[in-house]
């Protein structure tokens, strides 16, 4: 086997895929074929480097040299210039954004300073659908750990020892849900992984299965030994296509390793795994509801408790994780509790990893320590605002979190600190948002999505949540009263309070969020019949002022309804009764003269 001297790893998830990245590794391979260099340089399909912004992502090794928003034409320069003659391809390297110099490898870039990358470990650095990769960077030796020198009692003690807590928004502690699950006593008992990712902009969980899917079935199998369980389900959506596809190559591969299936390292353990399939509903992400669709029944969630470690799966106690938590298990095993736990703060130990969207510069997935403020993660990590626009507030938490604001900025991530300023951690969505949005139409948005995704199990959250976006939608038209603010804080209150799970219990945070941080935005729409963000249509106005306007006739030709009426080096008006709002005129205007107000 040969010695590669060079390796070209290329970011193949999803996100690069979709800018022909994986065109780009058939044109690095073609073009070291015809330089007959085969045998010295290999180019490896790798898992998300997290630098989304910037994708698709080349790297070459050992040299750590870091090429970005690679195109399928750019690898004939790159193997011409890099691999054969060791001259960089100045062009494609990353251009820091203060500097303006040329950065050559990702541990200079601000993107990479502040993160630890711990369930994000090998993302970006292994080939996922090649086990000997995984093992070269200690894959499986957690688990051979645990097989051979630990009880099942002393392995669940160093996970409660690290202070890990679930991953997927709840933050209970792994550990003790282990424990709970061990001390059942059933002849069959199940471990099961939450992949069913649904917050919109997230990405974390998908990211992690596709870039290092072996972590999660190591993770399970550990699991499965600590609680008495021998079979593992991983419940992922069916809109995953890549993530199932590496799933189904690292399952069969550790199969044929001996480290899934019977008597797994020689030991008297056996443990298996199987995939399960959703067909995208938010609501299973709720453990019950998410049980209930793996045996066929409808996705709705049931009264807790019972809870599923007790009786879950088939009625059988069921030990759900979700793909991040899982990602740390190995780690906690190779380094040890104490390391893990000195990373974070006092209640919330190790890492986070978030999916960084909407507003920002570097749209992207990271991993932080626990602790990093919100500035920190904004405006190093994400390089600020795009286009020099204001900060105006961050969604964290997807539809079941809150809008943070300028003097949430400095609050240190954790599970409690974000609580208390009305917002929650969640899977690890953060959408940034700058002075252009509206934050009575982002409270809508949200909501939009939670009433479409609502089993409908129960009334407050079936019914109030389309009240709710029914009160939203009038003021955005507006057509609000001054008692319809007060009847969003009321009834938002009266949901969250009656709903059954916690989709609905914290289906109104995004409202009731909004209305406290930007209630003058709220009366702006109700009181002035105005949105001061010009995002909702139906309180647009809009004008020509007579000063700016020549009488080109550009804008009355440009509109499609016949709103704007004028001869040709007259000042020209606009019939609101007739205007659609649609922007044509203003788009066309090269005067200024077209407004909105």
């Amino acid at each position: 086997m040969s010695e590669y001297k060079i390796h070209a790893l290329v970011c193949s998830g999803t996100g690069c895929r979709a800018s022909e990245s994986d065109m780009v590794v058939e044109n690095l391979k073609t073009e070291i074929a015809k330089q007959g260099l085969s045998d010295f340089a290999q180019v490896v399909k790798t898992g998300c480097f997290g630098f989304c912004e910037k994708g698709p992502i080349v790297k070459l090794i050992p040299d750590n040299t870091f090429y970005t928003q690679v195109k399928p034409a750019d690898a004939r320069e790159i193997v011409e210039e890099h691999i054969v003659k060791g001259r960089k391809v100045e062009r494609l390297l990353y251009t820091d954004p203060d500097s303006k110099e040329a950065v050559n490898d990702s541990k200079s870039m601000n993107f990479y300073k502040k993160q630890i990358r711990i369930a994000l470990r090998n993302c970006g650095v292994i080939n996922p659908e090649n086990i000997d990769e995984y093992i070269a960077r200690d894959g499986y030796e957690a688990l051979g750990k645990v097989l051979s020198e630990m009880t099942p009692e002393g392995a669940i003690k160093i996970i409660m020892d690290s202070g890990l807590r679930g991953r997927g928004g709840g933050g209970f502690p792994t550990g003790l849900k282990w424990e709970i699950t061990r001390k059942e006593v059933n002849e069959q008992k199940y471990v099961v992984c939450n992949a069913d990712e649904g917050d919109p902009g997230a990405f974390m969980d998908r990211s992690i299965l596709e870039g290092d899917p072996h972590t999660v079935l190591e993770a399970m199998a550990i699991n499965g030994y600590c609680t008495g369980a021998s079979k593992g389900l991983i419940y992922i959506r069916a809109e995953y296509p890549l993530a199932i596809e590496r799933l189904k190559i690292a399952i069969e591969q550790a199969r044929e390793y001996g480290l899934l299936g019977e008597r797994i390292l020689g030991s008297n353990f056996n443990f298996d795994v199987e995939l399960r399939y959703g067909a995208g509903a938010f609501v299973c992400g709720e453990e019950t509801a998410l049980i209930h669709s793996m045996e066929g029944l409808r996705g709705e969630p049931t009264l807790k408790p019972p809870f599923p470690s007790v009786e879950g799966y088939l009625k059988k106690p069921t030990n759900v994780n979700n793909v991040e938590t899982y990602a740390n298990i190995p780690v906690i095993f190779n380094k040890g509790a104490a390391w893990f736990a000195s990373i974070g703060t006092e209640k919330s130990k190790g890492t986070k990893v978030f999916a960084l969207a909407g507003k920002v510069n570097n749209v992207g997935l990271i991993e932080v320590p626990m602790g990093i403020t919100l500035r920190e993660v904004i405006f190093e990590i994400g390089g600020g605002i795009k286009d020099g626009k204001k900060f105006k507030a961050v969604q964290t938490g997807g539809p079941s979190g809150g809008c943070l604001v300028e003097k949430d900025l400095d609050t240190p991530i954790d599970y409690d600190n974000l609580i208390a300023a009305g917002s929650m951690m969640g899977s690890g969505g953060m959408i940034i948002m700058d002075e252009d949005d509206c934050m009575v139409d982002v409270a809508k948005f949200f909501l939009d999505f939670t009433v479409e995704e609502s089993c409908g199990k129960c009334a407050p959250c079936r019914v109030g949540n389309k009240r709710l976006y029914e009160l939203l939608n009038k003021i955005t038209d507006g057509k609000g009263e001054k008692a319809d603010i007060d009847r969003l804080i009321n009834l938002g209150s009266v949901i969250k309070d009656t709903s059954l799970c916690g989709l609905g219990q914290t289906s109104p945070n995004p409202v009731l969020s909004t209305i406290k941080n930007f209630r003058n935005e709220y009366d702006a729409h109700v009181l002035d019949k105005k949105c001061p963000a010009g995002v909702c249509k139906s309180l647009m106005v809009y004008e020509i002022v007579e000063e700016n306007c020549v009488g080109c006739t550009a804008c009355a030709r440009a509109c499609p309804v016949g709103a704007i009426s004028g001869e040709r080096k007259e000042v020209h008006k606009i019939d609101p009764t007739l205007c659609i709002k649609c922007g044509a005129c203003e788009e066309r205007c090269k005067f200024n003269a077209v407004i909105v107000k």
